[in-house]
């Protein structure tokens, strides 16, 4: 067994449904080893200044249903700065932490997988709400925003058919196309674009034509914001972030506009934004949130250092962290093949 006495969490990256479950089941477990828990606030960057909180039962009462993270996040890379990574390492000493549970996406991880190489001994929680990190089946975040793109789409219909109008809805999806795949099929709509394969707009305009042919007057058309028409992404602003991501925006406009124009049928574009990553956590999110946090706990009791908690079937297991920042997992072809049945 471990002899964790001091656990340090953190979040870090975009916020999404689930995370503040973790935080209270990472609480919870930690408290009834007997460990003393610290929250780090604001991510990585909490950890370089030396910005934490104590968590105890009462700080994560009531949480479990609120959306975002009460510990705060950022895109901070303590690996961009050599003098941050030497604050990082110096302050996790000073407060003399046996162990962290770093709760994040691709980015947080991958510098948690460095970390591991310093000697910090950590358990990572998977959380990206795009679904797209490997070595997990499903991660937290993901089936709220499904949710609510699906309703969007739900609602999108009504008008679309009364108006007789094209609607388009922009979805999240930097690189992998889960969140459209999956409230596209959900929502019936009629065409769905992905990051995974070039937009072909021809055969776009096509399946919209035909259905009108055949006396349909309005079609759906759900597109990730990573998807683009050849290899360059569409973005919102040329500034990158400290991972050098840029922030993605326009692929609807510029594809709603296409559509008009090569087909004539009047087209609307709505962008969900981060509404689909606010609010309350669904059922499944909660829940999963709750086992990650649990089971980070418990790979720490055990001395399994280096891992992270993953999803696989209806288990709760860990894995290398560097399995799950290794590559992307994108959309499995088989699903977007039977997506693409319904088209049109």
């Amino acid at each position: 067994m471990s002899a964790v006495k001091t656990l340090g969490v953190l979040t870090g990256g975009g916020d999404c449904p689930g995370l503040n479950p973790v935080i209270r089941a990472v609480t919870r477990r930690a408290i009834q080893a007997g460990m003393q828990v610290i929250g780090i606030r604001n991510g990585w960057k909490g950890l370089i200044v030396g910005d934490t909180v104590p968590l105890d039962l009462q700080s994560v009462s009531g949480i479990l249903p609120k959306g975002g993270t009460i510990l705060g996040t950022s895109r901070t890379n303590p690996y961009k700065k050599p003098e941050d990574l030497k604050k990082l390492l110096e302050t996790y000493k000073r407060l003399e932490f046996d162990a962290l549970i770093p709760i994040g996406g691709e980015d947080t991880l991958g510098v948690a997988t460095k970390l591991v190489k310093e000697g910090i001994k950590l358990v990572g929680v998977p959380k990206t709400i795009d679904n797209d990190l490997s070595a997990t089946d499903f991660t937290f975040g993901f089936d709220t925003a499904v949710n609510i793109a699906m309703e969007a789409i739900d609602r999108l219909h009504t008008t679309a058919e009364s108006h007789h109008r094209i609607m388009v809805a922009e979805v999240m999806g930097r690189h992998a196309g889960w969140i459209a795949t999956y409230a596209g099929i959900a929502g019936g709509a009629d065409v769905i674009l992905i990051p995974e394969e070039p937009i072909d707009i021809n055969a776009v305009c096509d399946i919209i034509k035909k259905r009108h042919q055949r006396g349909k007057d309005f079609s759906i058309i759900v597109v990730a914001e990573g998807a683009k028409f050849g290899d360059k992404d569409l973005t919102a602003t040329e500034k990158l972030d400290e991972f050098g991501h840029v922030r993605l925006g326009g692929i609807g406009d510029a594809l709603g506009k296409l559509v008009e124009q090569r087909t004539g049928f009047e087209t609307r574009v709505t962008v969900l934004g981060h509404i689909q990553r606010g609010g309350s956590p669904t059922a499944f999110d909660r829940v999963l949130g709750t086992r990650f946090g649990i089971k980070a706990v418990e790979l720490v009791l055990e001395g399994q250092f280096g891992q992270m908690v993953s999803l696989q079937g209806n288990l709760i297991i860990g894995v290398p962290i560097e399995l799950g920042t290794g590559k992307l997992k994108t959309v499995d072809a088989d699903l977007y093949r039977l997506a693409k049945i319904f088209f049109g």
